[in-house]
This record gives structure tokens, sequence and C-alpha cells, in this order.
């Protein structure tokens, strides 16, 4: 049977329709970082869609719309999340006019008057009520506004939000842009025709977040490398006392089951065997290494130790596929961000093909300035760990498909 992300791989992109004269819309991400005073911090989801962006130039379309999303507006407009702060930015970027309008009415009516190269950047689209409620009425109006509709937004394609989902009820021919592709390209390369051996790292704060990800991929692996505050929960499970450290005793079960699945199917699982502990996370001022089972009263497990960070660049070594999903540790503190950045620096080293699952992840790798080195990194978090799961993202579900 084939599987889901094959089947997503088999979606018709840009290079399969014909887009001259064509009025064009993409849905991107433009969801960058900002600071108080509006500077972007980090425009490498704009620089992501320039690709699809300028192909769609390049080839002619009578005109092209943005449509994005920025931060999580509650009830409409807030000018801190309005896109108009993007438009110079995109302007210098894609060195052409970007026309901001903040409204539909007047996006239709400028685009019915089709010329070349005109290019329209839409208003936040979370602050129009039809978008995360996938108003049927909203996602024509949407469609009305292109011949063409073409998702780019990776990093929201798990959303059924009208822009990433509903829209494609009701436009004529829909598309994934080049990003979307390159995504799907990549974690098909991971997950479906590796080079063996292949390594999953896992990280971050919670197991409960993990389970699917931990139970779908595990016939497909051969190595679990777990960090971060979830491999407490595994380490209280082999009986481990982790004393204050953040340990989900509603899921010791679940992570005894994880381990047991793991040795069935032959992984081999790699735990941390030495930690470091703080006092104080918001304030330090004791930190130390201890062994895992060692961990003193009252104090935090917040890294992993140089014992482990050898035990995982061996088993890194030895992998020639490696997935990296949640950081080692609370790696935005620098006391504790050794093991998460010395872990970036091992697999951005490696010969293996490596793919970061966006997120925190994609942080970390940036702030430990490996990015260049690695082979992938998604920009999506939560869209990254679904595809992983197996699951068939709603961004994919509805649009055209080639002939099989």
């Amino acid at each position: 049977m084939i599987s889901n992300i094959l089947m997503m791989s088999g979606v018709k992109s840009l290079k399969d329709v014909d887009l001259a004269g064509k009025r064009v819309l993409i849905r991107v991400d433009f969801n960058v970082p900002m600071d108080a005073h509006y500077n972007i911090s980090d425009d490498s989801r704009i620089r992501a869609a320039l690709p699809t962006i300028n192909y769609c130039i390049d080839h002619n379309a009578c005109s092209i719309t943005l449509i994005s999303h920025l931060g999580q507006p509650k009830n409409g407009y807030e000018d801190r999340y309005s896109l108009v702060h993007i438009q110079k930015r995109l302007e210098r970027l894609l060195e052409k006019k970007v026309e901001f309008i903040d409204d539909l009415d007047t996006l239709k009516a400028q685009n019915s008057h089709c010329s070349a190269e005109r290019i329209f950047l839409l208003e936040n689209i979370r602050f129009f009520q039809g978008e995360k409620k996938n108003d049927p009425a909203f996602c024509k109006q949407l469609a009305d506004l292109c011949d063409i509709y073409v998702n780019d937004a990776f990093g929201t394609s798990h959303r059924k939000d009208a822009s990433t989902y509903g829209i494609a009820d009701f436009a004529k021919i829909k598309v994934a842009g080049f990003l979307m592709m390159r995504e799907i390209e990549a974690f098909t390369k991971a997950l479906e025709n590796p080079i063996r051996p292949i390594a999953l790292v896992v990280g971050g704060s919670k197991i409960s977040s993990k389970i699917t990800l931990l139970t779908s991929v595990m016939p497909k692996i051969d190595k679990l490398i777990i960090g971060g505050a979830m491999s407490n929960t595994f380490l209280k499970a082999l009986d481990h006392d982790m004393k204050a450290s953040l340990v989900e005793d509603d899921f010791i079960e679940v992570a005894k089951e994880v381990l047991n699945e793991a040795k069935a199917h032959g992984v081999k699982v790699y735990l941390p065997v030495d930690v470091v502990i703080t006092d104080s996370i918001e304030s330090p001022v004791d930190i130390k290494v201890t062994p895992a089972q060692d961990v003193l009263e009252g104090f935090h497990a917040v890294d992993i130790g140089p014992a482990t960070l050898k035990l995982f660049s061996e088993a890194i070594e030895l992998s020639n596929t490696i997935i990296w999903n949640g950081p080692m540790g609370i790696y935005e503190i620098s006391q504790f961000s050794k093991g998460t950045f010395k872990l970036a620096s091992f697999i951005a080293d490696s010969y293996a093909y490596s793919i970061v699952g966006g997120g925190d992840t994609a942080d970390a790798v940036e702030k430990a300035g490996e990015k260049e080195k690695f082979s992938f990194i998604s920009t999506g978090g939560g869209a990254s760990l679904e595809l992983l799961e197996g699951k068939i993202l709603p961004g994919f579900e509805k649009l055209d498909r080639k002939e099989s």
C-alpha cells in the first residue's frame, strides 16, 4: 500500500501548469519574528517563498496575490501583526513593487485589471473571521481572486484554515509551490528511501507531544536517541529518581511501552547517562554534572552531560540518515545550551543525510551557527512533526494530483 507521504509527493506543482496570463494566488508563510519597532530579525521564511514568487513572475502570470498570516491575533486587526510591516522587506528581496491591500473588495477590484508583474500583498489573513473558521463563503471569496491557487506555506499545512485548506474546494486549479515540494521531497528521502542506518533524535520537554511520532516511525528506524526533558520520563521509567526534574508521571507506562516496542523492532535506544543539573532554572547558582541516576535532591536536569554527548555522537557517526526533532535541554539559557549546540555540530559535521524538523530545533541549529551544514531544515515545526507521524497534511490533501 502506498504511504501517505508518497501520496502527498504526487501532487501537482507550479511546473505542471501554464501560468501565462493567469491570476495566481500564493498562500505563503511570512510569519517572521519582529521586534517592538517592527524590525524583522529573521527573514528566512520570506526568502523561502522567493523561488515560487519569482517563477510566477518569470512565467508571465498576469497578477500575483500573496496571502499570509503573522502571529496569533485574537480578535481582528492588531497593528503589531499587520503585514504592512513586511511590505518593504519583501519589495527589497523581490526588487519589485508590492501593493499592500487591507480588504478583499479592494483587492478584487484591483485584481480584475490584470497586468504583467503586478504583485499584491493582502493584510494578515487571520484578521478575517472566515480564516480560522474555514468558512465556505470566505473560501470562495479567496478562490474568486485567482485562476490558479498555489499553496507554499508548509508551516501551516497542518491547519484546516480557509487559505490553506478550504480554498481548494473552490479554486479551479490548485498546486503546490516549490517550498512545499522541497519539504515533502526531503522527508520522503529520509523516511521512504533512506540510506541506513537511520537515526531519529528526539528531544523537547514532553513525551506526550511525541507519542504518535515514536510509535509510527519505530518500524522505519534503526536508532532512537532521546534527550531533553522528555528523557527524564524514560529515565524514571527505568527507576531513576529524577528529583525536581520535569517528569510526566502519567506517561511512565507509555515510556516503558515505547522501550519495549523499540526492542521488538530491533531499534537501539540511547538515553542520557549523565545530565547537567541546577538548583534553579530561573536563577541558577549551583550547576554541576552528575550521572543520570544520581540527580541531587531539589535539583533539575536541564541538559545532557559530556558522557552522553560522546555516546550520542558515536551513534550519530555510525548513521547515514538522521532526523532531529527537539532540543537536548533548555538551549535558550546559555548555561544549559551546550548539549544542544554541540549535538548540532556533531550532526552537521557527519556525512549523513540530516534533516531538522523545524520549530525549536531549527532555531537551535541557527543559534549554534550550523544551519548551512545540514542537508535540510524544515520551515514547519508542527507540520513536520505530523509528517513524521505519518499523517496526510491538510495543505496537500486537496491539491490537484499528477496522473499516475
